[in-house]
């Protein structure tokens, strides 16, 4: 992954997300582009909104010079802060760059995947507190859109030293699968594969680990794997626990579940329940 596009609001989120997208490109020799987007909604809403003839469109039109320059001006904070912290990072200066955009971000990433490897940004956004137990809906509309792996990172950076890979044998899950192989990066850390078998489906899903070990060893690896039975959620957010793992890696969408108008569930549920970095592959 030579190419990483990072996502920043400038919320509590921002610098955990600094900090994984500065770790992953430098083990991957990658370079940073960081983006932050103008959300195009707080300039075009009020203007349609029903405002009882308490403001107007007329007066509502001056406002917006004074919103588009209190942008500006967060959006150089907001550079300022990711300099800063890839400064400390001893992040080289000549393989970063900012961008400040008004739109929506969702178009951004659609736009700009293209020439991109990677995906990073927060689980949450600048309303983070005031809906802690819900995953961002931007961050969901960004994985639904990417066509590329996307890192979705917690409140907390913690160094990476122990892997979960969650299989399921979805061809989500076997490019997740053929990118750890491939991928050196994980040579070093302790990796562990975990297939969670659905009720009446054991045999299935036996058989997709022992695939995957196959896979893995054939590479040089050594995986730890395990075969687990009952509700995927459960048992993958518990395995995450017991096992002190700090970064999760799966497919977006398994064989059964909500394609088109949600991420898969049990990803949703993991990004949610788990207080690691979530890399999703689609």
């Amino acid at each position: 992954m030579k190419h990483l596009l990072l996502c920043v609001d400038g919320s509590h989120y921002t610098q955990p997300a600094c900090a994984y997208a500065a770790w992953w490109a430098t083990v991957n020799d990658a370079d940073i582009h960081t983006v932050y987007v103008s959300d195009l909604h707080q300039f075009e809403a009020p203007v349609f909104a029903d405002l009882s003839g308490s403001l107007g469109i007329q007066p509502y039109q001056g406002i917006i010079p004074q919103i588009q320059e209190m942008e500006k001006q967060k959006a150089k904070i907001i550079s300022n802060a990711v300099t800063d912290f890839l400064d400390a990072a001893d992040f080289p200066e000549d393989r970063r760059k900012f961008e400040h955009r008004t739109g929506f971000i969702v178009d951004t990433v659609e736009e700009m995947q293209s020439l991109k490897d990677l995906i990073v940004a927060g689980k949450r956004g600048e309303h983070a507190d005031f809906a802690s137990g819900h995953l961002g809906s931007k961050m969901e509309r960004i994985v639904r859109a990417s066509h590329v792996p996307v890192l979705v990172t917690s409140r907390e950076f913690q160094a990476v030293s122990k892997v979960l890979f969650a299989y399921d044998g979805s061809k989500s899950g076997e490019k997740a699968l053929l990118y750890i192989r491939d991928n050196a990066m994980f040579r070093d850390a302790e990796l562990h594969v975990v297939s969670v078998a659905e009720k009446g489906h054991s045999e299935r899903y036996a058989g997709y680990l022992r695939d995957a070990e196959r896979e893995l060893k054939n590479a040089g690896l050594s995986p730890i794997c395990q075969a687990l039975g009952g509700e995927p959620e459960d048992m993958i957010a518990s395995y995450v626990e017991q096992q002190s793992i700090d970064l999760m890696m799966m497919g977006a969408y398994g064989h059964s579940r909500i394609r088109h108008l949600l991420i898969g569930s049990t990803t949703t549920e993991m990004i949610r329940r788990c207080r690691i970095p979530v890399l999703c592959f689609r």
